[in-house]
């Protein structure tokens, strides 16, 4: 026997569930409605599609900066709140900047102008866009332009890189 007593099971909302008469309603949305809710966001212009979309107010966001604070930070949000009988589903999501995300709340129907007031405000040049692509990525992938970043041990002459794709110029 354990020194330590097993703790009680978790209760099925924490789970991220609620049960409706026998039904489980999942809370969160699973990998595959997630890639499909990115997917039908709105592409930025001049940027990978994988790796930057606009939200439903119109903000840019970067998919590794996902349920973090930031500018370019964003959430999965339920359109129709979950609190409201809103499903985890595909029609039902949608990406908003987490500050947006945090005012929009429970509340469904929001004005996407109201939403675009709470954005942000800060926007980012292409290339401070490139820069923390680089940052995060290890390397910028535009349309019709792609390089990679170097190492310390390339730029000072010390290694030769295998990687035909070009080293940026970012300075």
């Amino acid at each position: 026997m354990s020194a330590f007593p097993s703790p009680p099971p978790s209760p099925r909302r924490a789970r991220g569930g609620i049960s409706d008469g026998g039904e489980e309603r999942l809370r969160f949305f699973d990998r595959l409605v997630k890639n499909m809710c990115w997917a039908k966001a709105e592409i930025v212009p001049g940027r990978h599609p994988e790796r930057w979309r606009k939200d439903s107010a119109g903000n840019i966001v970067c998919k590794r900066f996902c349920n973090c604070q930031g500018c370019l930070c964003f959430e999965y949000d339920h359109i129709v709140p979950f609190s409201k009988g809103g499903e985890s589903t595909v029609e039902n999501c949608q990406i908003l900047q987490t500050r947006v995300n945090r005012y929009k709340s429970n509340r469904d129907e929001v004005d996407k102008t109201l939403l675009k007031g709470y954005s942000c405000d800060v926007n980012f040049t292409d290339r401070e866009l490139d820069v923390i692509e680089m940052a995060v990525y290890g390397d910028v992938i535009r349309p019709g332009k792609a390089c990679r970043c170097r190492s310390v041990a390339e730029m000072l002459g010390n290694f030769k890189a295998t990687n035909r794709m070009p080293p940026c110029k970012i300075e």
